[in-house]
């Protein structure tokens, strides 16, 4: 990720004077080093629109991901023009003056002022916006709304050139996952291949059986085997090595797989605690029943944080109590594992009524640790995104075997939500039901990278005791 920063102002001595291209460059060389990226200065200080476009030509040919303009005096509106009218993701910034009596020494809050009503006039800013920053170098505010920038756009860059692998094609039924690939290469640059369900199982068959082996006694010093034959061990192994080979060939960032009913008919199996393995051990993303949307959410998740999060639905909400079970009974890391830990079992509901009962299609078991956790979804084919923090709070009951936590003190959009808000926003904005769970709270940066992108911010919806054609519109 680069950064171009350009040095804004009129002939003056003012900028120099006061230090402000000193400290602004010390401050955002210190803030992309911590963020990963690379500070990219534009050798001159451009007077002009002509001057202007020659430095973007420059920051085109390095490479530059976002463009900032500090202005250390006031500067000329051509300037902002020129770069608010590119297709580079811009911002601007000034800074406090030195003093506050007697001549004015910067004036550069004014040219932020301007700066902004220009870019509204040669700029869609809701599909394309500009960001303003105004504070010191050295203000802990300023530094934060920096940093939240910067890891929005590095976000932002990792969907793309990304690949999605999508293998079995989208789970029957799950209409509310179909996405138009088309659309996500436009909006976001991510570009989706198929594969057919039988390169995976072939694959499986293929496997070595010492290499499968090494891996089953891997994932037991992982996670204690509860109860799941060797045999169905064997299979999962299988299925993580088989996967982890096919995004490896594919050159692919994330897995969408469909995971029923086919495995299940041949060979007889489930893979969500092959899902688990993979996005433990190798962080990769691997979303459940062909879900396209839910993989690039998930790609999302890791730029952000590190690690993939957990591919939930919200299974049980609990009116009464406020409280909501985010759970699913496939895949997830074992990292956010409360302290009883994680273990493998059987799929429960996989030959759920049947004489031999639920005896085969390993996952992982695992409560959430208490904490705040960030929940959020690229939705309506990456034209839209909902987020909201919540904070995870163990329960006795623990809810429904498989990986999942209860939820209470919700956010949406920066608005305090009830339980009850949280459902209606779901079902008003047709939520697909698939979401990502991370712990910590993220939800500026996730805000920011959707607005990046030009998605529509989806907020809270009140809980109504009536229908309400506004909260569809």
């Amino acid at each position: 990720m680069k950064i171009g920063l350009i040095k804004a102002s009129l002939p003056s001595y003012f900028p120099e004077k006061h230090g402000v291209w000193a400290a602004a460059e010390a401050a955002l060389t210190e803030l992309c080093a911590a963020e990963g990226a690379t500070l990219v200065v534009a050798g001159t200080v451009p007077m002009d629109a002509r001057e202007t476009r020659q430095v973007l030509d420059a920051f085109q040919t390095d490479g530059v991901d976002f463009v900032l303009v500090l202005h250390g005096g006031f500067s000329m509106g051509d300037v902002a023009r020129a770069v608010a009218a590119s297709p580079f993701r811009c911002g601007f910034w000034s800074v406090p003056e030195p003093v506050r009596t007697g001549d004015v020494q910067l004036n550069n809050f004014v040219s932020l002022n301007m700066s902004m009503s220009i870019a509204r006039q040669v700029r869609d800013l809701s599909s394309n916006p500009a960001q303003w920053y105004h504070g010191a170098p050295d203000s802990p505010a300023l530094r934060a709304r920096l940093t939240t920038t910067l890891r929005a756009i590095r976000a932002v860059k990792a969907l793309q050139g990304a690949r999605i692998g999508v293998i079995g094609g989208l789970a029957m039924t799950f209409y509310n996952m179909e996405v138009s690939t088309s659309d996500l290469r436009h909006r976001l640059g991510v570009d989706v291949a198929h594969h057919d369900i039988h390169e995976l199982t072939d694959r499986m068959e293929a496997i070595d059986e010492a290499r499968a082996a090494t891996e089953v006694l891997a994932m037991a010093r992982a996670a204690k085997v509860d109860g799941v034959s060797d045999t169905q061990m064997t299979l999962t192994a299988r299925a993580a090595l088989a996967l982890s080979d096919m995004a490896k060939y594919g050159e692919y960032d994330a897995l969408a797989v469909s995971d029923w009913p086919a495995l299940q008919a041949n060979p007889g199996m489930h893979p969500g605690a092959a899902f688990t393995w993979l996005e433990e051990t190798q962080n990769l993303a691997v979303a459940s029943e062909g879900d396209v949307l839910g993989a690039i959410t998930q790609l999302l998740a890791r730029a952000l944080t590190g690690k993939v999060g957990y591919v939930l639905d919200m299974t049980e909400p609990d009116l009464d109590a406020g409280q909501l079970l985010m759970w699913h009974g496939g895949g997830g890391p074992l990292y956010l594992a409360d302290a009883k830990g994680a273990r493998w079992i059987n799929h429960p509901m996989i030959g759920r009524g049947t004489e031999e009962g639920p005896i085969y299609g390993a996952i992982s078991d695992l409560v959430f640790a208490d904490g705040p956790v960030s929940v959020f979804r690229v939705a309506r084919n990456a034209g839209a995104f909902f987020a909201m923090t919540a904070t995870v709070a163990g329960r006795d009951p623990s809810g429904f075997t498989g990986c999942r936590g209860w939820l209470e003190d919700f956010t949406i959009d920066g608005e305090a939500a009830s339980l009850e808000d949280v459902v209606a926003s779901v079902m008003a904005h047709g939520l697909e039901h698939h979401f990502i769970l991370v712990p910590g709270t993220h939800s500026d940066a996730l805000t920011e990278f959707a607005s990046w992108c030009g998605m529509d911010i989806l907020g809270r919806v009140p809980m109504r005791n009536h229908l309400d054609r506004r909260d569809f519109t």
